[in-house]
C-alpha cells in the first residue's frame, strides 16, 4: 500500500506560495533550506511543484519564514487533511486576532506509531483537548500525557510530538496560536 500524501493541496500551488513567502522576506533558497534543515534540491524541486513534501518538511520551511503552515495550503472550502507519520489533521479553520494567526484542526493519532514534529517559529503554541483515547503529546524531552476530556499545551518552536498509548485511537482537537512576526 503506497502512503498517502501529505497534504490535499496541489503541489504547484504549494510551491508557488513558499517561493512568494521566501521572495517577500528576501531570503534566499540556499539560506531557506539551510535554516530548515533540507537539501536545496529538495526545497527547489517543492517550490517547482515537483516534490510534495513531508508534513514534518512543510512544517520546518514554514517555520523558518513565520509562518502557520495553512499560509501555503488552498483556503479551507471544505477541510484540508494533512498526513504525517502518525496523525491526520483536519484544518477546520484559520482565523486571525490582533497579530496572531490561530488554526483549528480535528486530529486522529492511531495507536502505536510516534509523530516528531520540528519547531515552529518562536512563541507557537500548541493545546489539544483530548476525546478519546491517550495522548502523549509535546516537547520530546518532556511530553505531557492526556485521555478523554484533559487538556495539554506547550510552546512548539522545539521539538515535539505526539504519540496515542493503549490500543485506541487518540481524537482530539489541536488549536495552533502563531504570533505573527513583525
Amino acid at each position: 500500500m503506497e502512503p498517502l500524501p501529505a497534504f490535499d493541496t496541489d503541489p504547484r500551488a504549494v510551491g508557488d506560495r513558499l517561493r512568494r513567502l521566501r521572495q517577500e522576506r528576501g531570503v534566499s533558497l540556499a539560506e531557506l533550506a539551510d535554516r530548515a534543515g533540507i537539501g536545496r534540491d529538495a526545497l527547489s524541486g517543492v517550490e517547482n511543484g515537483v516534490h510534495s513534501p513531508a508534513l514534518a518538511t512543510l512544517w520546518a520551511i514554514t517555520a523558518q519564514l513565520g509562518v502557520p503552515i495553512g499560509a501555503v495550503l488552498d483556503p479551507p472550502p471544505e477541510p484540508q487533511i494533512m498526513r504525517g507519520t502518525a496523525m491526520e489533521a483536519e484544518l477546520l479553520e484559520v482565523f486571525e486576532d490582533d497579530r496572531v494567526i490561530y488554526e483549528l484542526y480535528r486530529v486522529r493519532v492511531p495507536p502505536g506509531l510516534t509523530q516528531t514534529s520540528p519547531a515552529h517559529h518562536e512563541g507557537v503554541t500548541e493545546h489539544v483537548t483530548v476525546f478519546t483515547g491517550t495522548l502523549s503529546a509535546g516537547p520530546v524531552k518532556e511530553p505531557l500525557t492526556a485521555g478523554p476530556g484533559d487538556h495539554i499545551s506547550w510552546r512548539s518552536d522545539v521539538l515535539h510530538g505526539y504519540r496515542a498509548h493503549g490500543p485506541d485511537l487518540v481524537r482530539a482537537t489541536l488549536l495552533m496560536r502563531y504570533p505573527v512576526k513583525p
